[in-house]
């Protein structure tokens, strides 16, 4: 297969979005919307996801969905209406549409269930993959990294599976206190422990598929699948040393969308245009 990733354009990889799951540790927002739908400056965190593989030319997405499906369904069916100018006549029954803001998707939603697990979620897709390489992400984690490197290293490492890798904020601050109790120095967001952790922003060779068993609704993915993967030596790492987050809690729903309020959305390249 790494003969056919490297011919085929990338731009023609699916980019498989895990946003299934109940979101529990933000059950403030997630007794309503599933999410992949809470809302950072007005827009789901799913749209800023899609909107940074979009920068790099990847617009084929399929969402796996599960917790609250309908509320993402709903979104993308009424995409084009929720952001374009309308006049609706009432008395003659005619919509009008007077400005149009679109993008280049398609969007396959496809249901995996209520309480199905991470890998048989992935599972579930097969069909719709096919037998070609593809993206894979969670719904609810944002970077600003390079896709074009994330693939190229991907290719270069000939392995099934590559994770990004990423260190983690610390949850609490630094203090760096001498033998007299005077603080030397004060850091409010460290870094963590110094260990890697899965980011997602995955690439997978189709082989990926053989290590989820069939018919099962239990796969965490993260368990035997990237375990027996590991094994066999043939998951790949990505080191990113740039900014990554996930939305786990209240605290970074409001942190991440007070940085795209004061525009400092780092992950927003799309906004700065830059040039890949």
């Amino acid at each position: 297969m790494y003969n056919n990733l490297k011919e085929k354009k990338g731009n023609l990889m699916k980019v498989l979005i895990l946003a299934g799951g109940l979101g529990t540790r933000l059950s403030e927002e997630t007794r309503l919307v599933p999410k992949p739908m809470v809302e950072i400056g007005g827009k789901p965190i799913l749209w800023h996801i899609m909107k940074s593989y979009s920068y790099y030319g990847f617009n084929d997405f399929i969402v796996l969905t599960g917790y609250k499906s309908h509320v993402i369904k709903e979104y993308f069916v009424n995409y084009y209406q929720q952001y374009s100018d309308i006049t609706v006549n009432m008395l003659y029954n005619t919509v009008e549409v007077h400005r149009t803001q679109t993008e280049p998707w398609t969007v396959t939603m496809l249901y995996t269930g209520q309480n199905t697990m991470t890998g048989s979620r992935i599972k579930k897709a097969q069909k719709y993959v096919g037998d070609e390489p593809f993206m894979l992400t969670y719904g609810d984690g944002l970077s600003d990294i390079d896709i074009n490197k994330l693939i190229e290293n991907h290719k270069n490492s000939k392995k099934y599976c590559t994770i990004s890798s990423v260190q983690p904020r610390g949850r609490f601050g630094a203090l760096d206190i001498d033998a007299d109790g005077v603080i030397n120095s004060f850091n409010e967001k460290p870094k963590g422990d110094g260990n890697w952790i899965n980011g997602g922003f995955m690439v997978c060779e189709p082989e990926v598929f053989n290590y989820i068993e069939d018919n099962r609704d239990d796969v965490i993915f993260e368990r035997e699948p990237l375990e027996n993967l590991a094994k066999r030596g043939k998951l790949n790492a990505y080191k990113h040393d740039g900014f990554w987050r996930a939305m786990d809690t209240l605290k970074d729903k409001n942190d991440l969308t007070e940085m795209w309020l004061s525009g400092n959305a780092v992950w927003a390249k799309w906004l700065r245009k830059e040039t890949i």
